[in-house]
């Protein structure tokens, strides 16, 4: 079987190192594990994987400092595993870095899907034009064949002071550049821009970032639509955005989120 790509996992239970390492070599993925936090840094800066899986109980440094040290070097997409099922270690995961989170004990299915949903998340793409957003139209939806490893949309997107440039994948306010975001929080802001006035479930946005892909069922739902609800929130922190008064992204309740008005238009 050829290899679907390169998953470093970070886990000191040796049973559970064993269970994950199993399940994700039975579908096709190359494995290095280890039981030490600073050891997967180092081998996630030696093998560049796709994903990297940490459990957040290590003996040397937590997850959340594994998270935190490989995303000053490593794009590579985090799931964190967590025995805890509380709302603050979800918060704190993602504010490291980590993509997403699937709590213990998990079933194999639900860990296939979580480390498949995040390969299956676009790229962007850098060979169009230049357009703000206030002369963007919804993307169409991609025909059931499409490619799902790109983004069909602008290599710059400008809105209310925000500039966000695909190619370098930086995002500036008021000519000041954005520091720290993560993948996950730069795919989910050009979503939000690219979609413009648009209201976007949660739901919508956990599609948009499996690559158009609908979960499978309401156990799987519900998970994506936290991850994107914690997403959101550490995006507005970063953007220095408020919820109350929004300058980039606006909630509508009981729907979603949208880009909010131009500063110079009523709602």
């Amino acid at each position: 079987m050829l290899e679907r790509g390169t998953v470093v996992v970070v886990e000191d239970d040796p049973d559970i190192s064993v269970v994950v390492s199993g399940i994700l070599r039975e579908a096709g993925f190359g494995i290095h594990a280890f039981d030490h936090g600073q050891a997967g840094v180092d081998a996630v800066n030696k093998h560049s994987p796709e994903v990297v899986v940490v459990d957040l109980g290590l003996p040397d440094i937590d997850g959340f400092e594994v998270t935190r040290r490989i995303r000053t070097f490593s794009n590579a997409y985090v799931l964190i595993l967590t025995a805890s099922s509380q709302e603050l270690d979800t918060i704190l995961a993602l504010e490291a870095g980590a993509d997403d989170y699937l709590t213990k004990p998990f079933r194999a299915r639900e860990l296939r899907y979580r480390v498949e949903a995040l390969l299956r998340r676009p790229r962007l793409r850098t060979d169009t034009p230049h357009l703000t957003a206030s002369s963007l139209q919804p993307a169409p939806p991609k025909a059931p064949d499409a490619p799902t490893d790109v983004l069909d949309g602008p290599e710059s997107l400008a809105h209310n002071g925000l500039h966000l440039h695909v190619s370098t994948r930086t995002v500036s306010v008021d000519g000041v550049e954005v520091r720290g975001l993560t993948a996950s929080e730069f795919e989910l802001l050009y979503t939000v821009l690219i979609n413009g006035r648009v209201v976007l479930s949660k739901e919508d946005l956990a599609q948009s970032m499996r690559g158009g892909q609908s979960a499978d069922d309401a156990l799987d739902r519900a998970p994506d639509e936290q991850v994107i609800q914690v997403h959101i929130a550490n995006l507005r922190r970063k953007l220095g955005d408020s919820a109350a008064k929004p300058r980039w992204i606006e909630t509508v309740h009981g729907f979603g989120y949208r880009l909010a008005a131009p500063m110079d238009q009523e709602n």
